[in-house]
């Protein structure tokens, strides 16, 4: 009797990114499974004007896995998430944005780690893809760069958690509706998922080998959506502490001393300057919020 094989669901949420999301869609096409899983998409577009229906549409006729397509009207990443979440299929659950793109390995490599380690699921590094040439400060002050793990790390805390790459055992899902809408508009429901996750006991580890790319469009190569994202990096981090607390102590220790140095930076090199003026904003963000100052109310596209 040949045993049955477990199933996949891609889940991508996406939101008037059409050429990204058909670029995306193209490559989960080809994706190796050495006929260990079999997978299929699901495609949920929170712009209520259904502008990605056309491109699912499109690529789903000439495609050899299935691809379903469902709309949440009210715009909010979180009510998005939860829509792919009611509607996948599979016992394992991956989740990839519309501006990444996967190796050809991609959830091989997921599904290969989540049953050599034997927990909850799996996270891999999400790449930066430049559309065009970076300035030569965005690379040497590496801020499209994120934290990376060698192979086999338990992931402990949840700010290196996010939905932009990760495969899920189907299991570990507490309800229909696992992400928080509160934080719809400013993002971090992915990081607030996986605190909670983690609350109950499950366990999260990196595999180095599942990378996906992200798209670095032009627009974002500018010090102005740096700053603006890393203000509400801030806010969405207030969101979990107590005004009165070690993390916000810190927090203000570390603006005082990043904002001192700053011009000292600034002669020593651009990239330094920028580098730590984010983080610098990271904290003013997150020490405005627990005021209830929100400079920032809705994530940079």
């Amino acid at each position: 009797m040949e045993r049955k094989r477990h199933h996949i669901t891609v889940c991508i949420c996406t939101y008037k990114r059409e050429e990204m999301l058909a670029r995306l869609l193209k490559e989960l096409k080809h994706q190796s499974t050495d006929d260990l899983f079999t997978y299929s998409v699901v495609i949920v577009d929170n712009d209520y004007t259904q502008t990605a229906r056309h491109v699912v549409e499109g690529i789903e006729k000439e495609s050899n896995i299935t691809i379903d397509y469902y709309c949440e009207p009210e715009q909010n990443i979180a009510l998005a998430r939860n829509k792919a979440v009611q509607n996948a299929s599979g016992d394992l659950l991956a989740f990839i944005d519309d501006d990444e793109v996967p190796t050809k390995e991609w959830l091989l490599n997921l599904y290969k780690a989540i049953y050599k380690f034997n927990v909850s699921g799996i996270l891999g590094p999400v790449l930066p893809y430049f559309e065009t040439s970076p300035p030569n400060w965005v690379v040497r002050s590496q801020l499209c760069e994120r934290k990376s793990f060698e192979s086999g790390t338990i992931i402990r805390n949840p700010i290196d958690t996010r939905t932009g790459n990760v495969l899920l055992d189907r299991n570990v899902l507490f309800d229909k509706n696992p992400f928080d809408y509160r934080f719809g508009k400013t993002g971090g429901e992915d990081v607030d998922f996986f605190r909670r996750l983690m609350e109950r006991g499950n366990v999260f580890v990196w595999s180095n080998e599942a990378h996906v790319y992200e798209f670095v469009p032009q627009y974002r190569l500018k010090r102005k959506y740096f700053i603006k994202r890393a203000l509400l990096r801030g806010v969405v981090s207030a969101s979990h502490i107590s005004i009165i607390s070690f993390s916000t102590l810190k927090s203000i220790i570390a603006l005082i001393v990043y904002t001192v140095v700053l011009p000292i930076l600034l002669l020593m090199g651009h990239h330094l300057f920028m580098k730590y003026l984010i983080k610098d904003c990271d904290h003013l963000g997150k020490l405005m919020a627990l005021c209830g100052v929100h400079v920032i109310k809705e994530r940079p596209s």
